[in-house]
């Protein structure tokens, strides 16, 4: 085996001759740096932490603070539409009877129970001169099924005649009749 140079070509770390004659401690330690933690977590994953702690809470706010749609012009199909859902959704059949004609209204006759609409959703509108189909989904809502709580929702087709210049709901899906002033058959 060979012997490893003595004499100044060798370091003098690596002879022990330090500053003090000792090896001197590697690191950054030896510049006079701190030590660093090895428990701090790392700051990245803090940042991965925060960024969906903040998503989340917009999330949130965005759900629970999002309120009502916004109402639709009301002198075109789609917004008399909405606004008579909104009456019969919210039970208030003398505000829903004032955007009936009198042939939706004479169908009281035949209506049996209440409207049984949770929510209305608006799909499609087709104006033709003084006619108007608005398209929409009807939502039902039952809080007593056999696993819970059920939603469904069924197509329905609203025809509206412009009466006086203005749109008024001429056919109806039963799920959506309401009758303020007709003898309601049980």
């Amino acid at each position: 085996m060979s012997e490893p140079p003595s004499g100044p070509e060798r370091p003098a770390t690596a002879r022990g001759d330090g500053p003090h004659g000792k090896d001197p401690v590697p690191g950054p330690a030896a510049a006079g740096a701190p030590v660093p933690d090895r428990h701090r977590p790392d700051r990245v994953l803090l940042g991965i932490v925060a960024a969906i702690a903040v998503l989340v809470v917009v999330a949130l706010a965005v759900v629970f603070l999002r309120g009502e749609p916004q109402p639709l012009d009301e002198s075109s199909p789609a917004g008399v539409v909405q606004r008579y859902s909104r009456a019969v959704i919210d039970a208030d059949t003398a505000v829903a009877d004032a955007y009936l004609t009198d042939a939706a209204r004479s169908r009281c006759a035949n209506f049996y129970g209440s409207a049984q609409a949770s929510r209305v959703v608006l799909i499609s509108t087709t104006e033709r001169g003084d006619t108007a189909t608005v398209k929409v989904s009807v939502v039902h809502s039952a809080s007593d099924g056999p696993f819970g709580p059920s939603e469904y929702a069924e197509e329905a087709v609203i025809g509206l005649v412009k009466e006086a210049g203005k749109w008024m709901i001429n056919d109806l899906p039963y799920s959506l009749q309401t009758c303020a002033g007709g003898v309601l058959k049980k």
